[in-house]
């Protein structure tokens, strides 16, 4: 009963990617909308003898907007026979928050997008608009942040994750085949998190004598991060455990993770890495896994920064020890992998220098977002908050005693 249409090219490359040229209006959104699917999918526009769309919103972002576009299912069949048509034939749209180029790289996440989807770790990306993208919808419940928390769930993440840093090079460009790519490269890519980071240090506003202050004691901040210890810096840049660096998500909050559904639950399938999937690429940039992983902890606290909820040094093991598994799994094509202790507390210290600086990149993107958002959240004091995670952890880092709730946390068994 699917009538998914059979003309929509599947693209590798950007240049072979649909280009609307149309934009989404947040003022005029149904219309809007419905142009854009109407021009991707003509047939299910009623005039010519579908059956219309419709649209719901989805609210967990804070920064883009996103439209789940749903070809109406045919009437006379069964409630689960249309949520499977539904589900089978939906559309994701998502439309740019205004101003976000100063943070994203539009044809990068593009790029990053089709890799994904060709090791099958993505959506099919159908069509980009002139403000947006539009991809196949990934059925499944978006993860509550209380349930980053669940065992089973963290598990499923944590191999998904391993899932993607094992398989995935660090190049966007497409290689000859999958298999002949592999999670370290030859040489540093062009784009890194270092390299984004100090793309959004530059964009920081500097128009009062308060904000220059602030942003030159960032830019300094930015150069410790990079610096060697032995030339008294922090030494995280190439902090990366012998593996290079990994293609990451470098976004992994509740909102981006898709429970899939299992017949009988989550619990019900050893096979962790089908639990599991990861949306929105924007972010998704060459990193150190310690960053990775230090980023999704911290998103553990949600938007509120609820500290409490941050993983306990066994929760953050036991998330480890399925990460690696996965990793090595992946990486290597083996049947079976057995991981050391010492692996895993290796690892952890890596995670454990990394702690603060999801704060700095956070931070830094909020201070740019308090002056070009449109979205009513309080950017400017998330950046305070987040900022306040760094600096804790430098006072840590540099041998003075802290005891911030976070810190506290973090230091819990």
């Amino acid at each position: 009963m699917s009538t998914k249409p059979s003309s929509i090219i599947i693209a590798s490359k950007i240049d072979e990617l649909p280009n609307i040229p149309l934009s989404y209006s947040v003022a005029n959104s149904q219309t809007s909308a419905s142009q854009l699917i109407y021009t991707l999918f003509p047939e299910w526009a009623a005039a010519r003898g579908g059956r219309g769309v419709k649209f719901v919103r989805f609210t967990d972002g804070i920064t883009n907007t996103l439209l789940k576009c749903i070809h109406n299912p045919p009437e006379g069949i069964t409630s689960s026979e249309a949520r499977r048509i539904e589900d089978d034939e939906s559309v994701l749209l998502r439309a740019y928050g205004r101003d976000t180029s100063i943070l994203i790289d539009r044809e990068r996440e593009c790029a990053s997008h089709l890799l994904l989807s060709r090791f099958n770790l993505a959506p099919k990306l159908l069509a980009r608009f002139a403000n947006g993208l539009l991809y196949r919808f990934v059925p499944g419940r978006v993860c509550s942040v209380q349930e980053l928390a669940n065992p089973a769930i963290s598990k499923a993440i944590a191999t998904r994750l391993g899932e993607w840093h094992g398989v995935l090079p660090t190049s966007t460009t497409p290689p000859p085949s999958p298999a002949s790519s592999s999670s370290a490269s030859s040489g540093e890519p062009d784009v890194t998190l270092w390299t984004v980071l100090q793309k959004w240090i530059s964009a920081i506003p500097d128009d009062t004598d308060k904000e220059k202050a602030r942003k030159e004691s960032l830019q300094e901040e930015y150069e410790k991060l990079l610096t060697s210890t032995d030339e008294g810096g922090y030494g995280l840049k190439g902090l990366d455990g012998g593996v290079g660096l990994v293609m990451g998500h470098c976004d992994l909050l509740n909102g981006n993770v898709i429970i899939l559904p299992q017949e009988g639950g989550l619990s019900a399938s050893s096979d962790a890495t089908r639990q599991v999937h990861f949306i929105d690429y924007e972010y998704s940039t060459p990193c150190e896994r310690a960053f990775e992983i230090a980023n999704h902890f911290s998103e553990w606290g949600g938007f509120e920064c609820d500290y409490s909820r941050l993983p306990t040094r066994s929760a953050r093991r036991e998330f480890l020890s399925a990460y690696l598994s996965s990793f090595e799994l992946h990486r290597s094509g083996a049947t079976a992998a057995t991981i050391s202790a010492g692996q895993i507390d290796d690892l952890m210290n890596e995670v454990e220098l990394f702690r603060g600086v999801p704060g700095f990149y956070w931070g830094i993107w909020a201070l740019i977002q308090a002056t070009i958002s449109q979205i009513d959240f309080d950017y400017a004091s998330y950046a305070e908050v987040r900022l306040a995670e760094y600096w804790a952890w430098k006072e840590s880092f540099e041998g003075r005693t802290v005891s911030t709730p976070r810190e506290q946390r973090w230091s819990q068994e």
